[in-house]
């Protein structure tokens, strides 16, 4: 799943790498998807060692009883000199790495961070060993959304150079399988458990 939303993903910031607590929404949605999966059997609870995605992970570890389990392979792509400021900010900064992000492709590496395909690699070699550790078995795994990107890339063998043509919305639960060694998904954006808590759903990018 993707964490909940952050003070930051309210101001459209980014934040990469760098540390941003929940919003009081954040919070609801957090609370929500505890309520939804306390009921599932799972085995084990994996996060980014990111402040948003642990402290997410928590409110659905507080009712399991399980032990948050953290990976910083699991965190968000490095974004370097970006991280901290609005996408119109770095265009005003930064126009020349802005210009390379948008076009020189998945191995550009941002200046003090690091390149799409990087961050690929590292996240989908995380999750495939975690999925080895747990045949058989449910597990829940609360991460970013470039980290789905890159999950639902692979499981449907779409290159990491196609420009993204589908929406994540935070909190929103992903379900993948694996079967005789090969990954499927289930189902991509569940947001049904944010309808009771009167919470809009939005796409809020800048993960």
């Amino acid at each position: 799943m993707r964490h909940g939303e952050t003070l930051w993903n309210e101001e459209s910031l980014i934040q990469g790498h760098l540390d941003t607590d929940l919003s009081p929404t954040g919070i609801r949605q957090a609370k929500a998807i505890a309520e939804k999966l306390v009921v599932d059997k799972i085995a084990a609870i994996y996060s980014s060692d990111l402040k948003r995605s642990y402290e997410t992970a928590e409110y659905l570890a507080a009712r399991t009883g399980h032990k948050v389990i953290t990976d910083s392979r699991l965190r968000e792509r490095s974004l370097g000199i970006f991280e901290g400021l609005s996408m119109e900010e770095v265009k005003r900064k930064y126009p020349h790495e802005f210009n390379l992000y948008k076009t020189a492709g998945p191995d550009y590496v941002v200046p003090g961070g690091e390149s799409r395909r990087q961050q690929f690699e590292r996240a989908i070699d995380c999750i495939k060993n975690i999925a080895e550790c747990h045949i058989g078995e449910r597990i829940v795994i609360v991460t970013h959304g470039g980290v789905l990107n890159g999950l639902f890339r692979y499981v449907l063998d779409i290159p990491i150079s196609v420009p993204t043509r589908f929406k994540l919305f935070n909190a929103s639960i992903n379900n993948f399988f694996v079967e005789k060694g090969t990954w499927l998904l289930g189902t991509w954006g569940d947001v049904s458990h944010l309808r009771d808590i009167g919470v809009t759903v939005k796409w809020i990018d800048g993960d």
